[in-house]
């Protein structure tokens, strides 16, 4: 969704989610900063080079990574689950910017949202899968 905030700067909005992480992205013209929940980028994914190349990715890919400032509101998971959540946020954002920025994208595999979660615990197991230790006697 296309908006303007506060400095009728145009904004793009973009919502990616793995496991149970929900990433609400905004892309803002700038200098490429990012900002996770009013932080630093760097300091929130704890300077994990892999999460960061990874939620800067789709702008790398476009050779747009100085040219947007990336502004995140993210809940729910661990890191891995966060950054690829910004990644898939990220992408989308970018279609709306410019619908020809779809296809390279789907080439490199930035807009699939992967459907893996978590299993659910089955009961009389300790885990999803896991079972007591058996006893023959």
């Amino acid at each position: 969704m296309q908006a303007t905030d506060q400095t009728d700067r145009v904004v793009y909005w973009g919502t990616g989610r793995r496991k149970t992480a929900i990433a609400r992205v905004r892309l803002v013209p700038g200098n490429g900063q990012i900002k996770i929940n009013g932080k630093p980028g760097d300091l929130h994914l704890q300077f994990n080079p892999g999460y960061l190349s990874a939620t800067k990715a789709p702008l790398e890919a476009l050779g747009l990574e100085s040219e947007y400032d990336i502004l995140v509101n993210v809940r729910g998971g661990g890191l891995t689950g966060q950054a690829d959540a910004i990644r898939l946020g990220v992408a989308r954002a970018l279609c709306q910017l410019d619908p020809d920025n779809r296809k390279p994208l789907k080439i490199e595999g930035y807009l699939t949202r992967d459907p893996r979660s978590k299993e659910r615990k089955k009961y009389g197991l300790k885990k999803a899968r896991k079972a007591p230790q058996f006893s023959k006697r």
